[in-house]
């Protein structure tokens, strides 16, 4: 099983690949843009979290986002 776990729009987003319970590749995104405490959507750490696991967005099992979104956002 594949989770893409996802952290992002409040600070130091970032993602996490895991397979079968076993941490595969993690990121944040600063990372790669360079911009401190980014909050943006982790595109790049996605990319590279995909990468590293040598599978694609179809090839994942679940996509968890670690807090409510519409509680932050609200």
């Amino acid at each position: 099983m594949k989770v893409l776990g996802i952290s992002c729009f409040y600070h130091d987003s970032a993602a996490t690949l895991v397979r079968d319970g076993e941490i595969i590749a993690a990121a944040q995104e600063e990372r790669f843009t360079r911009k401190k405490h980014d909050s943006e959507f982790p595109k790049h750490a996605i990319d590279y979290c995909l990468r590293e696991g040598n599978v694609n967005i179809g090839g994942v099992d679940y996509v968890a986002f670690y807090d409510k979104p519409f509680i932050k956002f609200g």
